[in-house]
């Protein structure tokens, strides 16, 4: 978290929090939405300043809930979820000897998989291997990538991730994913209905 996003929470410690204002779509990208279109039910502008893109991803984080959230110096804003918290692009890298995979999370940050799964819908899960797990989906321009390195079969198959590395790929519902990974897609509607 930024230095000056501390110090604001130290100095105004009681500062309401927002939600349905921001929200993080199925491409990673951040949207900005107004009451309008919230109440319509759509995605709202997508972010495209790049500082402000910056300080939103250095900031971000979730509570003991597992509600998602931008911390804006001492505001505090939900975010509402496309899918899930972290979204994840894949990409090949080639030297003279070999090619390997990556996944990039929408933050720029390294983002090692221990797992994967794929849902009824055709998107692909991942969870890292790191302290504190994170679940990403991938980003859905990368699934033929994706799909060059999997074995593919009735009861899921495998993702060749990197020379040694191979993931056995589970099923999972969408509907069951936020449930099993502990994180609410949608702050707005939880606080609505409390």
């Amino acid at each position: 978290m930024d230095k000056i996003v501390k110090q604001a929470l130290a100095k105004w410690p009681n500062v309401p929090h927002c939600t349905g204002w921001l929200l993080l779509d199925r491409r990673g990208q951040w949207r900005m939405r107004d009451d309008t279109t919230q109440a319509a039910g759509l995605p709202g502008d997508i972010i495209r300043h790049d500082a402000l893109l910056g300080f939103i991803n250095r900031n971000y984080a979730a509570d003991a809930d597992g509600q998602w959230f931008f911390q804006n110096g001492p505001q505090r804003v939900y975010v509402e979820l496309g899918y899930t918290p972290w979204i994840v692009r894949l990409s090949e890298l080639h030297d003279a000897t070999d090619s390997a995979l990556r996944l990039i999370d929408h933050a720029g940050g390294q983002f090692e998989p221990a797992a994967a799964w794929l849902d009824d819908e055709g998107g692909v899960l991942f969870l890292d291997g790191s302290d504190v797990p994170r679940v990403a989906a991938l980003h859905d321009h990368d699934i033929d990538l994706f799909s060059t390195h999997a074995d593919l079969d009735d009861n899921g198959g495998v993702f060749h991730f990197a020379a040694g590395v191979d993931l056995a790929l589970g099923h999972i519902d969408q509907a069951d994913v936020a449930g099993k990974f502990g994180f609410v897609t949608s702050p707005a509607a939880k606080a609505a209905a409390s």
